[in-house]
């Protein structure tokens, strides 16, 4: 059996119920959105669920891409993931060096022969 050397504060943390408030939505729909894994949650040894304040974030996201694009909320968290991939790709695109965005680069000249003329 392990045992923490060192308790964890939960200052940092909301409980379900405070989450839900601040977030204006019904405990219940919060429940089934860390369900369904578009929350990050956890659980304690009394079976409470806590929540980062960041989440608040997350569910503005939901919120706005389900009142923009009508998605359900399975369509949601695919969005969600592709979008944070895009963020990573083009925040490893800025950190290379000599690297110039794509609509900043100058059009090619493209030449065509025509035969038979």
């Amino acid at each position: 059996m392990t045992y923490p050397l060192v308790r964890r504060s939960r200052a940092h943390v909301l409980d379900l119920d405070t989450f839900a408030a601040q977030a204006r939505l019904h405990p219940d729909l919060v429940r089934r959105l860390i369900a369904l894994g578009l929350l990050e949650a956890q659980r304690d040894a009394a079976d409470r669920w806590w929540l980062a304040p960041a989440e608040l974030t997350t569910v503005a996201r939901i919120q706005r891409l389900r009142a923009g694009f009508s998605l359900n909320y399975a369509a949601v968290g695919l969005v969600l993931d592709l979008l944070d991939r895009i963020e990573v790709l083009e925040a490893a695109l800025r950190r290379q060096p000599g690297r110039t965005a794509a609509h900043t680069t100058t059009p090619t000249t493209i030449t065509r022969t025509f035969i038979g003329g």
